[in-house]
């Protein structure tokens, strides 16, 4: 396999698993006076959209038929 097909099958792999897999994202709301410290923290998991996602899978499978099509 050349590394353009390589590079093709990581694109799939991560398109397929950004429709399933959260990306965690933490916010921290606090206020410091002083030694006294008075704060919230805010754990969100938001998805990849769809479309990114699906963008992902495409120009995965095109680097990988580019690549296989080099190869012959």
């Amino acid at each position: 396999m050349k590394g353009l097909t390589w590079i093709g099958l990581a694109l799939v792999i991560l398109g397929l698993l950004s429709f399933v897999v959260p990306i965690p994202h933490q916010e921290d709301h606090s206020l410091q006076i002083g030694d006294a410290k008075i704060g919230v923290k805010t754990n969100n998991s938001e998805r990849v959209p769809p479309l990114v996602s699906g963008l992902l899978i495409v120009g995965g499978v095109i680097a990988m038929a580019a690549g296989s099509r080099k190869s012959s």
